[in-house]
């Protein structure tokens, strides 16, 4: 797809947006269930089901997919695509693309072993590494759009709001 077809496929959703600001909302969401045996969630993919359970570093046997791993997947998922989009708009070729996002935790903070150490992943980092004729401004700029348009790398600066309701009642905070 070059820069004429991507504005092409996206201009009726943006001018609808900007007709009616309220339509832009979009509900997206995960599904899951404890339907497996262990410490697991089985949460339903687009590929499968996919039965996350604890990482080594935390007791599991490394059978079951990590969810920090299962994190870094979708950060890179939603940062290459949105890459991918943003240098097509700007009109730099890249003939390959090698992808990583990275990151670490120090488990004994999940682990409720030290009340001092955060319990979360630390900083991300994603690292592309582009075939690619494009200057070093370009893939500044590139780099500082990705960051700025990338939803799941924006959205993981805030907290999620954790929600516990009994089958057939009302939501406890």
């Amino acid at each position: 797809m070059d820069a004429a077809a991507l504005r092409e496929a996206q201009s009726g959703v943006k001018a609808r947006y900007r007709n009616d600001p309220a339509s832009a909302s979009t509900t997206i969401s995960a599904v899951g269930d404890w339907s497996e045996p262990g410490i697991t969630a089985t949460i339903e993919g687009f590929a499968g089901p996919v039965r996350a359970g604890l990482h080594t570093a935390t007791g599991g046997d490394g059978s079951d997919a990590c969810s920090g791993d299962m994190l870094m997947q979708a950060l890179l998922g939603c940062a290459g695509v949105t890459m991918r989009s943003v240098a097509t708009a700007m009109g730099i070729v890249v003939r390959r693309a090698e992808l990583v996002a990275e990151s670490s935790f120090d488990a004994r903070g999940t682990l409720g072993l030290d009340r001092s150490v955060p319990v979360g992943i630390g900083p991300v980092t994603v690292t592309a590494v582009l075939d690619t004729d494009a200057d070093e401004a370009q893939l500044a700029k590139l780099a500082e759009l990705t960051g700025r348009y990338c939803v799941v790398g924006r959205s993981l600066v805030q907290e999620p709001t954790i929600e516990i309701r009994r089958a057939g009642r009302r939501a406890a905070r």
